[in-house]
């Protein structure tokens, strides 16, 4: 299994050598970027989202005065309204992109599966993908509630426990969408989209999860950072403007660093592309292992009973 530096290693040389079919790809996956870095500064539908999202805690018995679900209520009502105006360019223009990336790598097939198959084997799998994140959060939830539950009638301080719940929350939803996100690129390679690429991506990241973790932090960050340049260069701009439109200097910056998260969305697509490839070496030896096995004990069972028909005779 090849470490995390050998595989960033591999994709960002993957990245410079075919620079120009990456770098023009990324101008796919630019309308998905732009609607994502907006949602984020559409402060009332969130707020909106947030006030029913509170209603709803206190309506189910989370204590309100928790600072944990005080900050889980923010992030989740932002998280849900810019979900709600980037689904569309995530179904659309970012599984394009993702596509054109995996037929690029897809060598596991001859000929090589054409465009139009790659992207509904991945269309398939992200519909998936969405009801197994929402799942996971549903799951959290529901569970937070009966523990919250148990620990106000034993009168033990929820603080612990708010920590302990932030801390399994963060790792449950860390697995999911990692998991997720190796089925996506697991169903373009080996065109199976669906439930199935999920569940075999459970099986392919089993030891790995460490490594997909650390691949899956440095790119984070990096789109975090592009995230918080466009609020203070774009949206903080803007507001302290006091025009009713933008200048067109302010628009070229904001297109630029919504490039630069479309090239780092195509960056972590191949890092997806490599680490896949990386499971596959492993799955299929670990695969070959047990069927040569199996084949030995079932030769070793031939064996035997042919001892015991002789034996018999």
């Amino acid at each position: 299994m090849e470490s995390t530096i050998k595989i960033i290693r591999k994709s960002i040389h993957t990245f410079l050598h075919h620079y120009h079919y990456f770098t023009t790809t990324a101008f796919l996956a630019l309308p998905f970027s732009i609607s994502i870095l907006i949602s984020s500064s559409l402060l009332p539908d969130s707020l909106s989202i947030h006030s029913r999202l509170r209603s709803l805690f206190d309506a189910a018995g989370f204590p309100p005065e928790s600072e944990f679900f005080s900050v889980l209520n923010l992030k989740l009502s932002q998280t849900i309204s810019s979900s709600i105006l980037v689904l569309p360019f995530s179904l659309s223009f970012l599984l394009i992109a993702k596509a054109i990336v995996i037929q690029s790598f897809n060598t596991l097939h001859h000929p090589i599966p054409s465009f139009t198959g790659i992207f509904n084997s991945i269309f398939q799998t992200q519909i998936w993908n969405t009801l197994i994140i929402i799942s996971a959060n549903a799951t959290c939830f529901w569970v937070l509630f009966i523990a919250f539950n148990c620990l106000e009638n034993l009168h033990i301080p929820s603080l612990l426990f708010t920590i302990v719940g932030g801390i399994v929350y963060s790792i449950v939803i860390t697995n999911a969408m990692i998991t997720c996100n190796l089925a996506l690129i697991l169903s373009g390679m080996e065109m199976s989209g669906g439930f199935i690429s999920i569940l075999k991506a459970c099986v392919m990241i089993r030891g790995r999860t460490s490594i997909a973790l650390s691949l899956s932090i440095p790119v984070n960050m990096a789109l975090a950072g592009i995230e918080f340049l466009f609020q203070f260069r774009v949206i903080k701009a803007y507001s302290d403007s006091g025009v009713s439109q933008p200048g067109s200097t302010m628009v070229l910056e904001g297109l630029f660093i919504a490039y630069l998260y479309s090239v780092l969305i195509i960056i972590d697509a191949i890092i997806g592309c490599v680490f896949f490839k990386s499971c596959k070496i492993v799955y299929d030896r670990n695969r070959n292992a047990a069927d040569e096995e199996a084949g030995r004990i079932i030769e070793e069972e031939a064996e035997l009973v042919k001892c015991l028909a002789k034996n018999l005779s």
